[in-house]
């Protein structure tokens, strides 16, 4: 006789295990617990077999006979059903071994060493919050464009414009690493190419006029705040390194003796050298006595982290600056570059090399900390007293253009 659902629902459990039979093989497997399973039984190929049809209550007896019926549609084809579910649990764990989330993880882990830990933090994160809740367990040979321009509009939606053209770059990157270990065949993202508005990119905020620099290194000179901030500050101009590395420094950097300053920059890991000129190393040995036995020389307000990434532009700002509009910490490199070459005729190729910037030379090498060092040594004491000419307010007659 058919089951019910009543009679489903009201089996109870013996001392051993029972059946309770539907038709057409299926029937209801009672265990001694109470545990309740649907089972189909069939044979193929002679031989009989059995596949689970799932666990009730959550599969009712109306959904276990719909599952039946498929299992017969199925050997009715000359398909095993039983190695169908084996196939097809397979293929699914392929696609979730393969998805565009566990691919792009895996293209990170090795891409990381490689990165500076705040360029790696910031890729990983665009791709957490923008594009793995959409695109993560998607297989990642299955996405397509238009599926990952609707990603990037989205992005667009919210005014992020410049996001939007990093995270089609980084899923560029993550299909062609795709392709190349076997798991796409091409890379959906040169599909889009045009197809995301250009970004019109913003220069840091910076102070190239003589005049106007000399009044900022007033308002420095006269900063109220701590000592320690007043003195990043008072270097941040001289030395004109990144922010980032400005604050990170670490007194096993410095040859006071020698003035260089050497350590790794963060975006390139390579080995940059600064050469120091007086102004710089009178500054640091009066703060040395302050900061000298502690591993940073601008240490925070716990004395054994970095003070904060905002400290110099909320000098800036107590001073009266607008840090997006006329002056931020960055900007203090554009302002040496600018006047360096504009005033002083200094040239080009020296100053980007102060800068650590990238600079290939006639044997493809893109960084040398030793590349023009006595003409760098030379210009970072002219420029050090160009500043100090500027803040007192003289005139400043420019050396003849180095040879």
């Amino acid at each position: 006789m058919p089951l019910t659902d009543a009679a489903v629902r009201n089996a109870k459990p013996g001392e051993k295990p029972t059946r309770l039979f539907d038709g057409g093989g299926l029937y209801l497997e009672i265990s001694t617990a109470g545990g309740k399973w649907w089972r189909l039984k069939y044979r193929f190929n002679g031989k009989e077999k059995r596949i689970s049809l799932g666990v009730y209550p959550a599969i009712g007896l109306k959904d276990a006979r719909e599952r039946r019926d498929k299992a017969k549609k199925e050997l009715a084809k000359g398909v095993d059903p039983g190695e169908a579910r084996k196939a097809q649990k397979a293929a699914t764990l392929d696609r979730a071994a393969n998805s565009f989330e566990v691919i792009a993880r895996e293209w990170f882990a090795r891409q990381k060493p490689g990165w500076a830990s705040g360029h790696a933090d910031k890729i990983i994160q665009r791709l957490e919050k923008d594009v793995f809740p959409w695109l993560g367990g998607r297989p990642v040979a299955e996405i397509a464009a238009p599926e990952l321009l609707t990603v990037l509009r989205r992005i667009e939606e919210r005014g992020a414009h410049d996001t939007a053209h990093r995270a089609l770059q980084n899923c560029g990157q993550v299909f062609r690493y795709a392709v190349a270990t076997g798991r796409a065949e091409r890379d959906p993202s040169g599909d889009l190419r045009g197809a995301l508005p250009p970004v019109k990119h913003e220069h840091y905020a910076a102070i190239t006029d003589p005049v106007k620099m000399g009044e900022l290194l007033r308002a420095i000179d006269g900063f109220q705040g701590t000592f320690i901030v007043k003195c990043a500050l008072l270097l941040a101009p001289m030395l004109f390194v990144r922010p980032g590395e400005l604050r990170l420094a670490e007194w096993s950097g410095f040859n006071l003796e020698k003035a260089e300053w050497r350590y790794l920059v963060t975006k390139t890991k390579t080995e940059h050298l600064v050469p120091l000129p007086t102004q710089a190393v009178a500054i640091l040995r009066e703060l040395h006595a302050l900061t000298g036995q502690r591993q940073h020389v601008f240490p925070g307000r716990d004395p054994h982290k970095p003070m904060s990434g905002a400290a110099i532009n909320a000098a800036l700002r107590r001073m009266g600056y607008d840090t997006r509009t006329e002056i931020t910490g960055h900007g203090f490199r554009a302002m040496a570059r600018t006047i360096l070459h504009e005033e002083l005729q200094v040239k080009p190729e020296v100053i980007e090399h102060q800068l650590a910037h990238r600079v290939p030379d006639t044997l493809g090498t893109a960084y040398n900390r030793t590349k023009f060092l006595k003409e760098r040594r030379t210009m970072m004491q002219q420029w050090a007293d160009y500043l100090v000419c500027m803040k007192q307010g003289a005139q400043v007659i420019p050396l003849p253009a180095q040879g």
